[in-house]
């Protein structure tokens, strides 16, 4: 294991303020083994809409672009869970992946893909787009760092902590395939 942080950049798909998805991101975040820092990004709702033409090299990125970019960059890995919307990723996760294509944040950098529903399939399909797309831009993503879970809502208990045991058992065989050599 190393000795320094290993910084997980952790990504919502939902802008939605009760979101499943957000309440399994914070339960995977406390999964994580002892020296991870996991960074939790909320802003996908700042970021532009992505267009090609302010995306050269001779017009300076909006801030709020900037700062995506800078922070998955800084990453040993990226984690994203995303709820699927009318059989797709939502919207603004599609925006934030279009605004790294070009500039590269995600060549060759480990990341996990979670689709999670109160559906049957579990999101299935927007979890086959969003791996399609980290495919297409070089990240580093194999079967066993993406995972579909379906009847979400059924997984959390009272307290609104992730407690199905089987979902908690593939979650921590998903983080030892992102983060080889650690334990959660």
């Amino acid at each position: 294991m190393r000795n320094q942080s290993i910084k997980v950049v952790c990504i919502s798909g939902s802008l939605r303020e009760q979101s499943s998805n957000s309440r399994l991101l914070s339960s995977i975040m406390s999964l994580m083994p002892s020296g991870t820092e996991c960074i939790e990004y909320h802003e996908l709702s700042e970021l532009p809409h992505f267009n090609p033409d302010l995306d050269q090299d001779h017009i300076a990125p909006h801030a709020a672009i900037q700062h995506w970019r800078d922070l998955l960059g800084s990453a040993d890995a990226v984690l994203i869970c995303t709820p699927e919307y009318a059989g797709g990723i939502p919207g603004s996760l599609k925006n934030a992946l279009d605004w790294i294509v070009s500039s590269g944040e995600l060549v060759n950098k480990p990341t996990a893909a979670i689709s999670a529903s109160p559906h049957p399939q579990g999101g299935s399909v927007a979890l086959e787009s969003l791996k399609g797309t980290l495919l297409m831009m070089n990240a580093l993503i194999t079967d066993k760092t993406t995972l579909s879970i379906p009847f979400i809502s059924k997984k959390f208990g009272a307290e609104g902590r992730l407690s199905d045991a089987d979902t908690l058992s593939a979650l921590n065989e998903l983080i030892i395939a992102l983060l080889p050599g650690t334990k959660p």
